[in-house]
């Protein structure tokens, strides 16, 4: 099997531990994975703001190098529902585009779900001690409905603590260009979701997107707490070090 990483703005531009992880997470599992050089950004936060005629070029730059994949994986939730759910529908009215599109976003997975639903992957080998909560992005939950594949994972991993959050469905307050736009009401929203993770205890907050983790590190550090944020794929490409070696490094904690 081969997968296509579309390794997104985010992970590409600052966090691009998290796309090393992906990849060293499905070697271990048998895929071979490629990485197109000339792919850019899906067009989401064109669209977010309004920019159909800017978003449409990008999203027709993805569907014409990723076309020929066999399965393309996303390292995050918005991105994913940005090409399974809103290229298609850009593409409406475009006769044989949409069709192409369709066809596209039928084999574009978020990470979880493709590990999850695709692969039939529950135990990857991973192994993290310590205590872990974990917030589900709003595209991932809401757009892509993966309400269960994160969680099924992170509890897969040995030596792992999980603590649910309270109202874990509530929004981080990121929402991309949102929390420019309105800081005062993101950092409202953000303030709850801080409160929640700080009663969980927990020594690391998980989820499957950057924008979030990026955010929700912001507050974190503002606020003094001592929780550092991790991307899913980093959980999940931790093993333990062979007899004498050391510990793999938390690598990006802090920065999602």
């Amino acid at each position: 099997m081969k997968v296509s990483l579309f390794v997104t703005c985010l992970v590409d531009q600052l966090f691009p531990e998290v796309g090393e992880s992906v990849v060293k997470l499905l070697r271990r599992v048998g895929i071979e994975v490629e990485f197109p050089r000339e792919q850019t950004c899906c067009g989401q936060p064109a669209l977010n703001s309004g920019f159909m005629a800017h978003a449409k070029p990008l999203a027709r730059r993805w569907l014409d190098l990723f076309e020929e994949s066999q399965y393309v994986v996303v390292p995050s939730g918005s991105c994913a529902a940005m090409l399974k759910v809103s290229v298609p529908e850009m593409f409406r009215q475009e006769a044989g585009l949409y069709e192409r599109a369709q066809a596209l976003a039928g084999r574009t997975y978020e990470l979880s779900q493709f590990l999850v639903n695709v692969l039939r992957v529950q135990d990857l080998g991973a192994r993290f001690p310590g205590k872990v909560t974990y917030h589900p992005s709003c595209h991932l939950l809401r757009e892509l409905g993966a309400a269960t594949e994160a969680q099924t994972l992170i509890r897969g991993v040995r030596g792992i603590q999980f603590v649910p959050l309270d109202n874990p469905d509530r929004c981080c307050g990121f929402g991309g260009t949102f929390s420019v736009k309105y800081p005062s009401l993101s950092g409202a929203i953000l303030e709850e979701k801080l409160r929640a993770i700080e009663a969980t205890g927990a020594d690391v907050v998980v989820a499957c997107d950057s924008g979030c983790l990026m955010h929700i590190a912001g507050g974190m550090r503002r606020r003094g707490m001592k929780v550092e944020a991790m991307h899913l794929a980093q959980i999940l490409a931790q093993t333990a070090p062979a007899e004498g070696a050391p510990a793999e490094p938390k690598d990006g904690a802090g920065a999602g």
